[in-house]
């Protein structure tokens, strides 16, 4: 098993208990594939670099997690076609 790191982007007019909703799935999907999740966290609502969807501001999250590259695979699937989600980026963590 193999450490990532995810940064998540959610569309800023998620109600909180939506957007914890999204995270719990996020989650779920790494467990599924016998992963652990070392970290999560919320880095809140920030301004983006360049409009996205029409939006000027996202809600950022960060997840550390150890699994297989199928999970990452199955995040990416999820992520693109995710309406909720502004963008995704999961690296791989070389620390």
């Amino acid at each position: 098993m193999k450490k990532y790191e995810g940064v998540f982007i959610f569309i800023p007019n998620l109600e909180e208990e939506a957007r914890k909703a999204e995270m719990d799935k996020l989650k779920s999907i790494v467990e599924s594939y016998k992963g652990t999740v070392e970290k999560f966290e919320e880095w809140g609502q920030r301004r983006l670099a360049y409009e996205i969807k029409k939006t000027k501001e996202g809600f950022y999250t960060l997840m550390n997690f150890t699994s297989e590259a199928d999970a990452v695979n199955e995040l990416d699937r999820i992520c693109k076609i995710n309406e909720k989600v502004l963008r995704h980026m999961i690296t791989k963590d070389e620390r």
